[in-house]
């Protein structure tokens, strides 16, 4: 269903020239999606639902995350009718719509804790982890652009608001609410330990490293530029120092209206950015590739919650050739869903956002 044309380039390779604003064979390809419509498009390629890298592979994906097992104890009980994360306990509750459903956040069980419970709430030990099991997975992906870290990783506003409520975490931010700063840094020192043992570990064989922050909303910014670099972007920033010490290129996920920090992730060292939701004030393509092209590399730009969700495979086609004529000049830009898939997506719509990829995706020949 989608022709696979060989490159002259590794996935590793591919990504690193993107990154460093570099033209290479073809522009990067990645993919993330929720797990009813993951499903449903395995099906369509002939893939048992649960064959993710076979998935992967299929789509000649160039990008592996890497996943880091933990050993240690139970530190969140179960509460009848919730998931509770074992690591953080953070809570959801499973939501039935008519496309699938979703892990909605709730109970927030930190909202009012002051500052004893938050020091003595359970967190995990950065020895309690198999940084062992890293190097393997590196040489399962050797050819790939492996990169440690995710959206999650210093992620502060969205990670706090999941066990604090929005409202509340906002509120720590603006007014330097001790015990929400306290449960902000206690989380990120576990991080920031474990990042550096893996990094450690996969020593020459990672791609880049991948740290998140959601700063928009679809019409505004979340928080000021001020509050922004006071609280955020120092923390932001010992993240980032880790992975240069490596010589590791840096990309941060931001949803929503977000190009107003892209200045100073420019002068944090960042090398690139994820997401970029086309519907989001001041985050269309031409923009973007204008102001921040020879500075900032992109990685996503195809919009979930439009024509790929609502739209035809020939409108879905339109659309990613579109985004390839603007984003892949001078390299910079890797193809990617502008957020995960959403179950309401047609299978046809994402056969055509992949197979127009591979199809307009090459910089020569």
């Amino acid at each position: 269903m989608i022709a696979i044309r060989p490159g002259t380039l590794t996935s590793r390779a591919r990504v690193l020239k993107a990154f460093h604003h570099e033209e290479p064979d073809r522009v990067p390809i990645d993919y993330a999606a929720n797990p009813g419509i993951h499903a449903r498009f395995c099906r369509a390629l002939g893939l048992r639902p649960d064959d993710y890298e076979g998935l992967l592979r299929a789509l000649d994906v160039d990008f592996r995350g890497l996943a880091l097992p933990y050993t240690g104890p139970v530190l969140h009980a179960p509460v009848p009718g919730r998931n509770v994360d074992p690591l953080f306990g953070i809570r959801t509750r499973w939501i039935e719509h008519e496309g699938g459903g979703y892990e909605d956040f709730c109970d927030f069980p930190l909202a009012e804790a002051g500052l004893e419970t938050i020091a003595a709430w359970p967190m995990p030990d950065p020895d309690d982890f198999d940084y062992g099991s890293l190097p393997d997975q590196c040489r399962y992906h050797r050819d790939k652009a492996i990169y440690y870290g995710s959206p999650g990783l210093a992620d502060i506003i969205n990670s706090t608001g999941m066990i604090r409520g929005m409202e509340q975490t906002l509120v720590d931010l603006l007014t330097g609410d001790p015990a929400g700063l306290l449960y902000i840094d206690r989380r990120l020192a576990v991080q920031l330990a474990q990042a550096e043992r893996a990094l450690d570990q996969c020593r020459g064989h990672l791609s880049f490293f991948f740290i998140g922050e959601d700063l928009g909303t679809q019409h505004a910014p979340l928080i000021g530029l001020d509050l922004y670099r006071e609280v955020l972007r120092p923390r932001h920033q010992q993240f980032i120092d880790l992975a240069r010490a490596y010589d590791l290129p840096v990309m941060i996920h931001s949803c929503g209206a977000s190009s107003w920090a892209f200045p100073d992730f420019i002068d944090m060292g960042l090398s690139a950015v994820d997401t970029l939701q086309p519907e989001a004030a001041g985050m269309d393509a031409e923009r973007l590739k204008h102001t921040f092209g020879d500075k900032l590399a992109f990685h996503g730009g195809i919009t979930t919650g439009g024509v790929v969700a609502f739209g035809t495979p020939e409108e879905t086609e339109a659309e990613v050739r579109r985004v390839l004529r603007i984003m892949m000049p001078g390299g910079g830009y890797c193809l990617s869903p502008a957020h995960m898939l959403q179950d309401n997506t047609p299978v046809e719509n994402l056969l055509a956002l992949y197979r127009t990829g591979h199809e307009a995706g090459w910089y020569r020949g």
